[in-house]
C-alpha cells in the first residue's frame, strides 16, 4: 500500500501538473470504484483544480465550488500520468486495470488497481467539512513533538508495529515503512508499547521522522519533474522490508520475518531482538517445541539437515 512518502510525492507532482487546469472529462470504466452519488462526475466537468492534498493515505483533489475528489489507493491502487497526445486525442485507459481517468488539457490522470479484490475507492463530496469523514485521526509524526508521540504510543497497549500502522494512532505509516523505522530504532516489532521508557520512545520518534523524510526525499529525487509511475513497497535500498534471507546492512545477519493475517514483519534478530527469533503463529503452532528460539538454534538445525 502506498504510504506517507509515496502519497506525499504523488500529491506534489499531481499538484504541479493539474492545479489551475480544468477537468475536461471524467471516465469511469469500473463504476464500483465510485462510492458516492452526489455530486455526480459530470457535475465536475469544466471545473478547475484548486488544490491537491494528502489526508492520511488518501489523496484529496479540490475543484471549483468547494468540491473534492477523494482517492484511496488501498493496497494495489496506483496513479499514472499520461501526457496529452497530438491534437485533441485523449489517452487510452489501460484495459482491465483502469478504474477511472481524469482528462486535463495537458494530460490524463489514470487511476488503476492491479488486484481482483477491488479495494481502491473514490468519493466525490461537497464542502471541506465532508472531508472529516475520511480523517482517521492519526498523529503526524513529522510535526509532532516527542511528548505528543509518546502520549499517542502509550494511549493503547499494543505491539509497537501494530501501533505504528494503526491509522487512528499514527498518520500514513504502513507495513513497509514500519519495518524500516523499527530496524532504524533497533527495536523488536513485538515490543509492547506499555513497556517502552522515555529514551526508547524518543529514539523511536527520531527513527520514524528520519525514515519518512529519507524515503520521501529519495522518491522526490527519483521522480524529479516527472510523475511517480512506479510505486512499490519493495525497494532495493530498504534495510529489512522484503529482504527475508538477505544480510542486514548493519550487522550482516540474515533478515527474518513472521507472517500474520495478510501482513508480515521483517526484522534483524541480532539488531532488534537480541538474537531471539520471533514466533510465526502458524509455524510455531505446527512445530511447537521444535520451533527454534534463537539464531544459534536455527543455524544449528540448518547445519544438521545438510
Amino acid at each position: 500500500m502506498p504510504e506517507l512518502p509515496d502519497v506525499t510525492v504523488y500529491v506534489e507532482r499531481l499538484a504541479a501538473k493539474v492545479i489551475g487546469q480544468p477537468i475536461r472529462g471524467i471516465r469511469i470504466p469500473s463504476m464500483f470504484v465510485l462510492r458516492t452519488v452526489e455530486p455526480a462526475p459530470k457535475d465536475l466537468i469544466g471545473a478547475k483544480v484548486t488544490s491537491v492534498e494528502r489526508l492520511g493515505k488518501r489523496i484529496i483533489i479540490g475543484v471549483d465550488g468547494d468540491r473534492f475528489i477523494v482517492i484511496h489507493l488501498m493496497i494495489a491502487g496506483r496513479l499514472r500520468w499520461k501526457p496529452s497526445a497530438a491534437g485533441d486525442e485523449i489517452a487510452k485507459l489501460p484495459g482491465k486495470l483502469a478504474l477511472a481517468g481524469f482528462d486535463f488539457p495537458t494530460g490524463t490522470l489514470v487511476f488503476t488497481e492491479a488486484s481482483g479484490k477491488k479495494r481502491a475507492s473514490m468519493h466525490l463530496v461537497h464542502g471541506r467539512a465532508a472531508l472529516a469523514e475520511f480523517d482517521r485521526g492519526g498523529l503526524d509524526v513529522l510535526t509532532a513533538t516527542t511528548k505528543q508521540f509518546a502520549e499517542r504510543m502509550r494511549s493503547e497497549r499494543h505491539t509497537v508495529k501494530r501501533s505504528l500502522t494503526d491509522p487512528t494512532l499514527f498518520d500514513g505509516i504502513g507495513n513497509a515503512y514500519s519495518d524500516e523505522i523499527l530496524w532504524a530504532a533497533q527495536m523488536s516489532p513485538f515490543r509492547m508499547t506499555s513497556a517502552l521508557d522515555d529514551a526508547e520512545l524518543k529514539a523511536l520518534h527520531t527513527a520514524a521522522k528520519h525514515q519518512l523524510i529519507l524515503w520521501t526525499d529519495r522518491m522526490r529525487a527519483e521522480v524529479g519533474d516527472g510523475f511517480p509511475d512506479k510505486v512499490t513497497a519493495f525497494r532495493p535500498e530498504m534495510a529489512v522490508h522484503g529482504k527475508f534471507g538477505e544480510p542486514c546492512p548493519r550487522c550482516g545477519t540474515k533478515v527474518q520475518r513472521i507472517v500474520y493475517a495478510d501482513n508480515e514483519a521483517n526484522y534483524c534478530a541480532t539488531c532488534q531482538t537480541q538474537g531471539k527469533l520471533l514466533a510465526d503463529r502458524s509455524l510455531s503452532r505446527l512445530l511447537k517445541e521444535d520451533w527454534p528460539k534463537t539464531l544459534e538454534e536455527l543455524e544449528n538445525r540448518r547445519t544438521s539437515t545438510k
